[in-house]
């Protein structure tokens, strides 16, 4: 077996949370630091298979999902400054988040209080009637909408790139196509093996691997009481003919907000298609983005795991299992996907959409009394970190939501200030100032 070099940190994800907090450590500290990610390049998972938007918390409760909320809107300008200098797509085209009754509306209402809440302005967010809204949306069919003028559509694939270039410029050692088999935490340091037999030791790790991020804390022997799920979000593109129909992004008053199923959006991506979608249909896996079961033994593990874990509580929620067959029905079907919109944008066939769009995998985690949980896991062991359960907005909030981790080690003697501080495309003192 190869003894691969000591590093001071290893991060373990090389989705955008993990480049990010690459970066800000690479930045701030002179110290040994590796990423590892077993695919052949950062960003191949959610970071890239997302809808693009660019999130504005007008609809997050800060006293629910406080480190959600605050990142989200101190990341809005961050995202917009590295965009501009790598000539990144960014259309700031707005977001209109509609109700279709009154019952719906005074969930608007509740999300102008929450928005204000989390910092935005009446000139970020506004209430429009069916009037105001027929004038700017003449296509839209609905009682009312809450419009958000600072969200649109961005490539966060591109962006997450970006930030692992710069990180590397720094130093950072980005180690693809390695996958953590076992890992081992002592007292004094990590051990990590890797499925071709090579290993490494770090004095800390830092677990942010997405999707699969509960099953590599378990690999540390924690939240052995905690299950996930995985939900495939699949789209389907427009075409051009009906693309402008509706110029900005449309999402709905989600149903049933406790659980993982997103309301039909109608989705302008940043590079000029148009999108509806999504559902959200159960898989095997966080990579399970064409079939339902990517492998005998990984369908089997997920089923030992729902047998035997949380999950199990919660598939003796009747309304829980009626929507995931709802869920399935608009999987398979194209027609049942379309008629999802027609509610809000009657004049939609299933015709004008001639091809899928690109899927992406949703893992909320599940509490030991069988509950989804709504705001990320941050989780201490030995000598690591593990950050479980970091859903949308994720993307959008991963620079600032990544200093405030490396703020907490920083307070917790795991790291001290460096006095080597290199340039920075962005200002860590005054996104904590802000935090």
């Amino acid at each position: 077996m190869t003894i691969m070099q000591k590093y001071d940190i290893a991060i373990i994800g090389g989705g955008v949370l993990g480049t990010t907090i690459s970066y800000w450590l690479s930045t701030l500290y002179d110290l040994k630091i590796c990423l590892i990610e077993k695919e052949p390049d950062v960003a191949l998972h959610s970071s890239t298979r997302n809808s693009g938007v660019i999130h504005y918390p007008f609809y997050i409760d800060p006293k629910k999902k406080k480190n959600f909320a605050r990142a989200a809107f101190l990341s809005h300008d961050m995202w917009k400054v590295l965009a501009n200098e790598n000539n990144i797509p960014w259309v700031q085209g707005g977001t209109i988040e509609i109700a279709l009754d009154e019952e719906q509306h005074k969930t608007l209402e509740k999300y102008m209080v929450l928005g204000k809440e989390n910092g935005l302005t009446e000139e970020d967010i506004s209430i429009l009637d069916s009037n105001e809204l027929k004038q700017k949306e003449p296509n839209l069919n609905c009682h009312s909408g809450l419009y958000c003028t600072k969200e649109g559509s961005t490539n966060y694939g591109l962006l997450t790139k970006s930030v692992s270039e710069l990180s590397k410029k720094n130093g950072t050692n980005f180690l693809l196509k390695h996958n953590a088999k076992y890992i081992e935490e002592t007292s004094k340091q990590v051990n990590i093996i890797f499925s071709d037999n090579s290993s490494l030791t770090a004095n800390f790790v830092i677990n942010c691997a997405g999707g699969n991020s509960l099953d590599v804390a378990k690999k540390f022997r924690l939240l052995k009481d905690y299950s996930d799920l995985h939900f495939r979000g699949e789209y389907w593109v427009a075409d051009s003919n009906i693309a402008n129909l509706v110029k900005t992004n449309i999402y709905t008053v989600p149903r049933y907000p406790e659980f993982p199923f997103l309301d039909p959006h109608w989705i302008k991506r940043a590079n000029g298609e148009t999108e509806i979608g999504p559902n959200a249909v159960p898989v095997d896996s966080p990579e399970a983005y064409d079939s339902f079961v990517t492998d005998i033994p990984t369908a089997l593990s997920k089923i030992t795991d729902i047998v035997t874990g949380s999950t199990k509580k919660l598939l003796l929620n009747t309304d829980f299992i009626s929507l995931i067959s709802k869920e399935f029905l608009s999987s398979i079907s194209k027609s049942a996907m379309v008629e999802r919109v027609k509610k809000f944008i009657p004049a939609i066939k299933p015709e004008n959409f001639p091809k899928r769009g690109t899927a992406g995998i949703r893992t909320p985690v599940i509490s030991p009394e069988g509950n989804f949980v709504s705001e990320m896991i941050e989780i201490e062991g030995k000598n690591s970190f593990h950050i479980v359960n970091y859903n949308t907005p994720g993307a959008t909030g991963a620079p600032a939501y990544s200093a405030f981790v490396v703020k907490k080690l920083q307070e917790k003697g795991i790291l001290k200030q460096s006095k080597n501080q290199k340039d920075s495309i962005w200002d860590f003192n005054k996104i904590i100032e802000q935090a």
